[in-house]
């Protein structure tokens, strides 16, 4: 018998116990796999210091990050059924919706708030891709009608940050649906004279790129975003032929002339302040001298 293993060593263990690290004290890249303090990786707003990775933001983060000092106001959204169609696939439609609810903390896909930028008034609506991949359903498109009235109503600019996998298929037609209902309420904003800006992020694809998300004014895209309708690997499939390096990403867009510009995230709320300012020109009150 070894009294110094056997005896001594289980004392001390119990004595100097192993510090344990929390989970959530890293952040592994998916992009660079490189390992990231997660407090430095959140102040970074999620971008990635090594790469330049731009990880996925909530809406949360999103306002904070774009609003003046980060000050905003939620806007009401309107509720919907839940589950119109009842659907079931592998399990029930209520179900996923509970699960995603629980996780986000969120009632659906997408957050609407008000407040300013660069002092004017803005109105930004924001995909929630941690909720069912940001799908769109009959909650998404109520929303960017309500969005699209609270801009009318302020008479302020509408700023649409996409993110989303297509249409939330579990709603079928319905879901569809909101593609013309969504593009009727951008409408409204243009008709009222009022930009509309919208901000791509990785990924927005599906039914959503072809209806409100390509309908801007000013398309600003942010770095190495997947934008399109169709997946790479289904469009490959289809053709039979291998696309180009890049193909459907920011940059390639950007080059082909579909998006304005593409942006890094922390230079994203000045670059909004400065295409809000320029598009707001004609809205800003003209005082005339008195007459000498």
């Amino acid at each position: 018998m070894n009294w110094l293993t056997d005896y001594v060593k289980p004392r001390l263990s119990k004595v100097i116990r192993k510090r344990e690290s929390p989970d959530n004290l890293w952040h592994k890249c998916k992009a660079c796999g490189q390992m990231i303090f997660h407090r430095d990786f959140v102040a970074a707003q999620k971008v990635c210091a090594n790469c330049g990775h731009h990880d996925r933001v909530g809406p949360k983060d999103r306002f904070e990050a774009l609003f003046d000092e980060g000050i905003h106001q939620r806007v009401d959204l309107p509720t919907v059924k839940d589950d119109p169609l009842k659907f079931r696939d592998t399990k029930r439609y209520t179900d996923r919706m509970k699960d995603a609810r629980n996780k986000s903390g969120d009632t659906d896909a997408i957050q609407v708030a008000k407040g300013k930028i660069g002092g004017v008034d803005s109105v930004i609506a924001v995909q929630n891709f941690f909720f069912m991949g940001g799908s769109m359903g009959m909650a998404v498109g109520e929303a960017i009608v309500r969005a699209a009235e609270e801009a009318i109503a302020l008479k302020a600019p509408l700023i649409m940050i996409t993110a989303a996998g297509g249409a939330r298929m579990q709603e079928g037609i319905l879901s569809l649906m909101q593609m013309p209902r969504t593009t009727v309420a951008v409408d409204m904003v243009k008709e009222a004279g009022l930009p509309y800006i919208v901000i791509l992020t990785d990924p927005t694809t599906g039914g959503v790129t072809a209806s409100y998300a390509m309908l801007g004014d000013v398309h600003i895209a942010e770095p190495g975003a997947l934008i399109g309708f169709a997946g790479p690997r289904v469009i490959e499939q289809t053709i039979r032929e291998k696309l180009p390096d890049g193909f459907q990403r920011s940059e390639y867009l950007l080059e082909h002339g579909m998006v304005d510009m593409v942006v890094h995230r922390h230079e994203l709320r000045g670059a909004l302040r400065r295409v809000i300012s320029l598009l707001m020109e004609k809205h800003r009150p003209v005082f005339h001298q008195a007459a000498q």
